[in-house]
């Protein structure tokens, strides 16, 4: 009987021991939950950190005002901000990189005139428009059309002895010169120098500028180039090609109502593919003008740009002068090279008297993504042509 009693005994408090440590236990919980909520509470009423570093936007201010960020220089790494969610973090990307084109894109295009074109030409540096579509673009000037040129690149890297903000900014202001005198306008891109990559980015970049121009006519490299610039140029305007007409890529950029005509300029490279003549132009009566463009361009023609040297830069005035004429006669025997060498074609263009006369040219050749213009179409984006 008194075994049984402790056993209730021995029952009763066991049960109560239980109850109490598993009470305090649960105190104990609710106590730790309850100062993870208020720490929680507390971090959310704080006021946000601020930013360190620069902004997204100063990293895409013009060349010409200040001079290239490198992404490996210290102490400009963009801030690191966490976002409250995906959307956050998606609409925080597209207001950066509408900024980004934006910063690089100033140039207006002018109104829209009834029967004007509007051409855009992209170069890789600050020098390989003015080469390859310099006349060209001089003749469509002198008839009241739009033309843009484009600098892909900044040219932070072009001359034996400066480099950086500096020389961008030189190369920025010679081009500017040039345009003055070809009649066009021109926009220099803050892209380094032998760094360009046919990346998405680059590639809405290409597409946003197309649409701004409104443009009619594209000309750019082919991607057959011994400079990678110079073919991830030919890239990214052969991806913007059909993408300039599609709505939903960059949409906050009217696309294009009719695909452009897309152009190739010339180069004399033989494989994979060799250039095709399509398209030759006389440029006689503006190859002073053009000569006067690219003497402009001191930094690399006069003073050798990126594989020049302390001993073969003129030093004096008299040996400056001497090699600006140099310059101008190394250009004028090579559109003359290029006349004879698409006689034939300059023959079929503008018929055997005027084609055989002609001492100066240009050529392109017709991309396959773009518009195909007819022999109609031809002559109307080409007004200088002979109409027949």
């Amino acid at each position: 009987m008194q075994s049984r009693s402790g056993f209730r005994l021995g029952m009763v408090l066991g049960f109560s021991v239980g109850v109490l440590v598993g009470g305090v236990f649960l105190v104990g919980m609710g106590e730790l939950v309850g100062a993870g909520f208020a720490w929680m509470i507390g971090q959310a009423a704080l006021p946000p950190a601020e930013p360190t570093g620069l902004s997204p936007s100063a990293t895409s201010l013009s060349a010409a005002a200040r001079g290239p960020i490198r992404p490996d220089e210290p102490g400009l790494a963009p801030p690191m901000r966490v976002e409250s969610s995906v959307a956050d973090l998606s609409r925080r990307a597209e207001a950066s990189e509408s900024k980004q084109w934006a910063c690089a894109a100033t140039a207006e295009p002018a109104p829209a005139e009834q029967g004007k074109l509007r051409i855009i030409c992209f170069g890789a540096h600050p020098d390989d428009a003015e080469i390859r579509c310099g006349g060209v673009a001089a003749l469509w000037a002198a008839e009241g059309h739009h033309v843009q040129f484009v600098s892909v690149t900044n040219g932070d890297i072009g001359h034996w002895a400066m480099a950086g903000g500096p020389l961008a900014q030189r190369r920025t202001a010679e081009v500017h010169q040039a345009a003055k005198i070809l009649g066009i306008t021109t926009e220099v891109l803050d892209i380094h120098d032998g760094e360009l990559e046919p990346t998405l980015q680059n590639r809405k970049l290409i597409t946003r500028l197309i649409r701004q121009w409104q443009a009619d006519i594209v000309i750019g490299h082919r991607p057959y180039d011994y400079h990678p610039d110079h073919r991830y140029v030919g890239v990214l305007i052969q991806d913007s090609a059909f993408m300039v007409t599609v709505p939903f890529i960059c949409p906050d950029s009217p696309p294009l109502k009719r695909n452009p005509v897309f152009l190739y300029s010339y180069d004399g490279f033989q494989r994979p593919v060799p250039f095709r003549a399509d398209i030759v132009v006389a440029i006689d009566s503006v190859i002073d003008k053009k000569l006067d463009a690219l003497a402009a361009i001191e930094s690399q023609f006069i003073e050798g740009g990126a594989l020049g040297s302390a001993e073969n830069a003129p030093k004096t005035p008299e040996q400056r002068e001497a090699k600006r004429q140099q310059v101008r006669d190394s250009f004028r025997r090579r559109f003359a090279e290029l006349a004879n060498r698409y006689r034939d074609k300059l023959v079929e263009l503008y018929g055997e008297e005027m084609g055989k006369k002609v001492q100066y040219a240009e050529a392109f050749e017709i991309c396959e993504y773009g518009r195909q213009p007819g022999r109609d179409e031809l002559r109307r984006l080409f007004p200088f042509l002979p109409q027949r």
